[in-house]
């Protein structure tokens, strides 16, 4: 049965330089790359049906998210645009 193991280093795929590769060849579209690793990690579940779901989704698509750029900060309203309290005619 298939492992998942890099064909370069032997270290379980993605290896850190196929994740480098990945992020840098889907650059712009994460979720393209996620619904690719995803495939990835359905393919692996069968292949590897002794290990634990979490280290699969943790090997295949888990580590997407930590690239991702942070989220932009909430802009907050002025005083002018919202009043604080709304005053009963």
């Amino acid at each position: 049965m298939p492992i998942w193991n890099c064909g370069g280093c032997d270290l379980p795929w993605p290896c850190p330089t196929r994740k480098r590769e990945l992020r840098a060849e889907y650059a712009g579209a994460p979720v393209s790359l996620a619904l690719y690793l995803g495939s990835y990690l359905v393919q692996a579940a069968e292949d590897m049906p002794w290990t634990p779901a979490g280290a699969l989704h943790r090997r295949f698509v888990g580590w997407i998210r930590q690239t991702a750029r942070p989220a932009q900060a909430v802009q907050r309203r002025s005083k002018s645009a919202a009043p604080d309290r709304y005053e009963r005619q």
